[in-house]
């Protein structure tokens, strides 16, 4: 869809180029010209960035048992869905020919889980790169070329034991040949769009499996991917603020927008006298994450829009993502890799219906394209997104890129909103607006089991949530309530009945019982949000949340009571408008039957120490947030933990942060 509209863009730019190229007749108020016009030029001359997406195909040799990724909607394959960055530099001639080099990165998508077939080993390509010379025609605004170069990539083996655990990943690099072709277009501003096949060989190597008393594994890529593309023209001087090149006009029907955050934390050493499989080691660690992701936007028709959000995730949470159930990376997924992983994290079509009267600004924005609304409407949303891009909203705590960190403090909780292991899920949400209230409703997909990366929908699963938002002034100082219940209905076990299973077998293992006793149940509850403006640029924020705590969680975290609140200013006050301090805190509770079961041994979605004195789950957190420019961001993040995973025996922890975060 996005491919066809950029088309038509283009089209119409074309067109207007074309109109300006060769006039019109020439009407009298034209005579007093000395000169005509000057004909624009469209120019391939300069520097660009940009990223691609695309599918991906090809064999690593015979015997190498490889593992397939995601697809999304095509087959999976060894490489599944693609996508990463490039850069290079073009040189138009007079002649129209057109000479350049680019170099480029492309990731594989996530393990498909489902299709994985288990051997003593796996093996995977993680990413390949390529630095390539590029031929080319000019033709104006579209350029047909050839290319070829060098090619290298990653490899790894996973090494399995009999139940199918990773026990090792040893990889290699490897280096080879690429050689493809494709066709560029401009088709707004400075942007262009590309489509390109590439066809890459790399060399043949053996990896070494000795050490697990296998002979080696013959790794041969042989790699097809097929990019559709986005890049921005710098010009001459990609270091200038001002372009130097001739560009199209812009389009106000489209909306290109990307973000990038690094964040990495740690904690020192802190008491731990025991630990189980879930347990946050008491050792002290650091990890970092690292996500970077283009939000790209296109008006289809008078309030019809399409969104659509690749993404690349890399590196892992503290403890991967386990060991505290307020964790304290809002940026760490459940499902980390050492190289970057590239999903479609969101793609969903938006349609408004506006009921006429009062209208407001739309600012240009990530997912948001800029024009007027109707501040009464009705507003339809379909396909793959998070929940939290429509519900639980607040201004102060909402965002792990730029404001509070732990997921207690930027969402409700014990909301146990439907998502896969990165966060996301397919549904649909209707939304009603008034100038001072808004309803919102929506169904989704819900995991096939807890902490699962495949969402199911059917006449039995499924999640559901309804939330009114009223909008109110005290003192001229605006504010906003949020109220919302929800639905879960899933392949859980519950608590109690797994105790007393286990109760009657001792020798039972708990999480075995839990997995043997799954079924269709139900999990529901409420959220309340609030947050108030009490001076300009200070606001305070408070979170309530609540779920029944008789099943297991599917999604989110293992918390069955929350609240949270705190204080947001902006530095207007010591002459940094756009600097930021937040200061809040959390207290994350359980169920009796929920902190029984983990007093038993069970093991929840992140939390699990094989023991359990329980004592509610304490969270302070503070940062600092110093915007160096419009485009980037220095946070440094200061978090206590009291009773870490709610064990009084273990912690307190005290987690330092710094986070990078640069947007466009």
């Amino acid at each position: 869809m996005i491919c066809v509209r950029l088309f038509r863009v283009r089209i119409a730019a074309g067109a207007a180029l074309g109109a300006a190229a060769f006039g019109t007749p020439a009407a009298a108020a034209d005579l007093p010209l000395k000169s005509p016009a000057a004909k624009v030029v469209y120019s391939w001359t300069g520097f660009y960035v940009g990223g691609h997406v695309g599918y991906g195909d090809g064999t690593l040799g015979p015997g190498t048992n490889p593992i397939l990724e995601q697809g999304v909607f095509f087959p999976p394959t060894i490489t599944g869905g693609i996508g990463g960055f490039q850069a290079g530099y073009n040189k138009e001639f007079a002649n129209r020919f057109v000479l350049g080099i680019e170099a480029d990165a492309t990731f594989t998508g996530p393990i498909d889980l489902p299709r994985r077939v288990l051997g003593p080993f796996n093996s995977s390509i993680d990413y390949v790169g390529t630095l390539r010379g590029r031929a080319g025609y000019s033709f104006g605004t579209w350029m047909p070329y050839v290319t070829g170069g060098f090619a290298w990539g990653h490899t790894e083996v996973r090494v399995n034991d009999a139940g199918g655990t990773v026990i090792s990943q040893p990889g290699q690099y490897q280096t080879g040949w690429t050689v493809g072709a494709g066709a560029e277009f401009a088709v707004s501003g400075n942007w262009t769009a590309k489509v390109e096949y590439d066809y890459i060989d790399l060399s043949r190597r053996t990896l070494g499996l000795n050490d697990f008393g296998m002979p080696g594994v013959s790794i041969d890529p042989r790699i097809h991917l097929l990019k559709f593309g986005l890049n921005y023209q710098l010009g001459d001087s990609p270091w200038s603020a001002t372009p130097t090149r001739t560009t199209l006009p812009d389009s106000s029907d489209w909306s290109v927008h990307g973000q990038t955050t690094l964040l990495a934390q740690g904690y020192p050493s802190f008491r731990a006298p025991y630990g189980g499989t879930n347990s946050l080691p008491g050792a002290g660690q650091a990890q970092q994450t690292w996500t970077t992701t283009a939000f790209l936007g296109v008006r289809l028709w008078e309030g019809g829009e399409f969104y659509f959000n690749p993404e690349t995730a890399q590196g892992f949470g503290l403890n991967g993502t386990l060991g505290l159930a307020g964790f304290s990376n809002g940026e760490a997924q459940k499902a980390g890799a050492a190289f970057p992983k590239i999903r479609p994290q969101r793609y969903y079509f938006k349609q408004t219906f506006g009921f006429g009267g009062e209208q407001e600004d739309v600012p240009d924005g990530p997912n948001q394209i800029a024009g007027k609304r109707d501040i009464d409407r009705l507003t339809i949303i379909v396909g793959r997104f998070a929940v939290g891009d429509f519900f639980d909203g607040n201004s102060y705590a909402k965002d792990p890129r730029a404001d509070f960190m732990n997921w207690a403090m930027w969402a409700s909780a014990a909301y146990d909103f439907p998502a896969d292991l990165p966060g996301y899920t397919r549904g649909a949400v209707v939304e009603l607006n008034r100038k001072d209230w808004a309803v919102r409703a929506g169904v989704f997909q819900v995991p096939n089991a807890p902490n699962s990366d495949v969402l199911v929908s059917n006449a039995n699963n499924g999640g559901a949530v309804v939330e009114f938002e009223g909008r109110y002034s005290i003192f001229d100082q605006p504010g906003k309530l949020r109220v919302g219940v929800f639905g879960n209905r899933g392949n859980t076990g519950n608590y109690r009945q797994a105790l007393a299973i286990e109760d009657a077998n001792p020798g039972l293992d708990i999480n075995d019982v839990m997995a043997g006793i799954r079924k269709d149940n139900t999990k529901y509850g409420f959220y309340l949000n609030g947050e108030q403006q009490i001076a300009t640029d200070v606001g305070l924020f408070g979170r309530l949340s609540w779920n029944d705590g008789q099943n297991e969680i599917l999604s989110f975290t293992d918390v069955d009571r929350s609240v949270s609140g705190g204080v947001s200013i902006k530095g207007s006050y010591w002459g940094r408008a756009n600097d930021t301090i937040g200061i809040g805190g959390a207290v994350n509770g359980l169920s009796s039957a929920h902190r029984d079961y983990l007093a038993a041994g069970g093991l929840g979605l992140l939390i699990g120490d094989g023991a359990l004195n329980y004592s509610p789950e304490r969270i302070f957190e503070t940062y600092y947030a110093y915007q160096v420019n419009k485009s980037l961001t220095l946070t440094a993040d200061y978090q206590f933990i009291t009773n870490p995973a709610y064990n009084a025996d273990r912690g307190p922890v005290h987690i330092f942060s710094g986070r990078i975060h640069g947007e466009f």
